[in-house]
């Protein structure tokens, strides 16, 4: 079964252009460790995150990061970069866009391969040095384009993974800056959270 990671930076964490192997230092390497422990054999990993994507800059390396590698499986976490491009260069995505293309999306996967399984992520942001700045617009932004992944995941049927109440629920624990290193991309913990509820949402999708 071949798994594949799609999103931002946050999933592609400096992986290896070059060598399917090395998934970068996020919860994509820590999922594949855990399963790949768990189950030898049984499961083919494929890291195609990269950094700084939008949701229309995924649409259009649709063909050969996700069609033309046949996943069984597949992963989407996207959507802060669609809010952080627009605060700092005006170059964001709108909510209703962001919406549309990703339904887009999903439609044209479904179609190439109608078996395979997609698992939605929801995007998230904590106060940090990235976001401080602009806290309300990070925060609003975020939270609408949340609100518009989980529409997408319920109106395609698809598994949705929310992850923003996660880290708030993290953060009673420990700062923000423990999770996010700055409000935006995930430490070792916040990546291990990401990972958790990762395979959380995948054994159940694979026990139906």
């Amino acid at each position: 079964m071949r798994i594949l990671f799609q999103g931002d930076s946050i999933t592609d964490a400096s992986r290896n252009r070059e060598r399917d192997c090395m998934r970068g230092h996020g919860y994509a390497t820590i999922v594949s460790g855990k399963l790949g422990f768990d189950y030898p054999n049984e499961y083919e990993f494929i890291n195609r995150g990269v950094g700084g994507n939008r949701v229309t800059d995924l649409l259009a390396r649709i063909q050969c990061h996700i069609i033309n590698l046949e996943p069984d499986v597949m992963s989407i976490l996207i959507g802060v970069n669609d809010v952080w491009h627009e605060i700092n260069s005006q170059n964001g995505v709108r909510t209703e866009l962001f919406e549309h293309v990703y339904n887009i999306l999903i439609q044209e996967v479904k179609a190439a391969k109608p078996d395979i399984k997609i698992m939605i992520m929801e995007p998230f942001v904590l106060k940090g040095s990235a976001t401080e700045e602009n806290w309300d617009a990070f925060k609003n932004g975020v939270a609408e384009k949340a609100a518009a992944v989980k529409r997408v995941a319920e109106k395609n049927g698809l598994p949705f993974i929310s992850l923003q109440d996660k880290f708030d629920e993290a953060c009673k624990k420990a700062p923000e800056d423990y999770w996010l290193f700055d409000g935006v991309h995930p430490t070792a913990a916040g990546h291990e959270l990401i990972a958790r509820e990762w395979i959380k949402k995948f054994e159940e999708i694979i026990s139906m």
